[in-house]
């Protein structure tokens, strides 16, 4: 099973993320955002990825520390997990709907972070939270994680929607990316190292 755990202690965040990117879609989450947990068990569920995530911080303020350094719990949780990625397919891509709403999403588990967030809410919040949060949080993950991801609605009008097709487009991609094939001999690439 590849798994692992990573924790973050700040003055202004207390964080742990476990994954397990073999498990079973089983998500215990609270990270004191109702619409982040909602996001996070999504993507456990449509992804068959593990996940126990704690998080609280200074949420009085704003949801964008806490957002953000969950997001580089993330990265850094499933880059440790992911090990010497040998076998690994490294590149997925899937495109999800949800309603109205349409979401493609590439990634290649490569070792370069990159971050293409195209995603248009109107500048509506989904409850208390701002949806223009989720392009930090993926950069935190991109950057934490080394992996290119290119997240692009290409349609949607309700928020709520817009951002579980991406989190559902995620989870589907790198479940793909992650994925062992036994015909792939030590990484996929010409270089020898991902």
């Amino acid at each position: 099973m590849r798994k692992n755990k990573v924790t973050r202690k700040t003055a202004e965040t207390d964080i742990s993320f476990e994954i397990n990117l073999d498990g079973e879609g089983a998500g215990e989450i609270s990270t004191t955002i109702p619409f982040l947990d909602h996001m996070l068990t999504l993507f456990a569920k449509h992804g068959f990825f593990d996940l126990r995530v704690q998080g609280s911080g200074d949420t009085n303020v704003d949801y964008h520390h806490l957002v953000e350094d969950i997001g580089i719990c993330f990265g850094k949780t499933v880059k440790g997990a992911l090990g010497d990625k040998e076998g690994m397919t490294r590149y997925g891509a899937a495109c999800v709907p949800m309603d109205e709403s349409l979401c493609h999403v590439c990634i290649d588990v490569s070792g370069r972070p990159y971050l293409v967030f195209r995603a248009e809410f109107g500048g509506k919040k989904i409850r208390d939270f701002d949806p223009i949060l989720l392009e930090e949080f993926f950069r935190s993950f991109t950057d934490h994680g080394g992996i290119t991801l290119h997240i692009n609605v290409i349609y949607g009008k309700n928020p709520h929607h817009i951002a579980e097709a991406v989190f559902k487009a995620f989870a589907r991609a790198l479940r793909e990316a992650v994925r062992i094939d036994d015909r792939i001999k030590g990484v996929l690439s010409t270089k020898g190292s991902i």
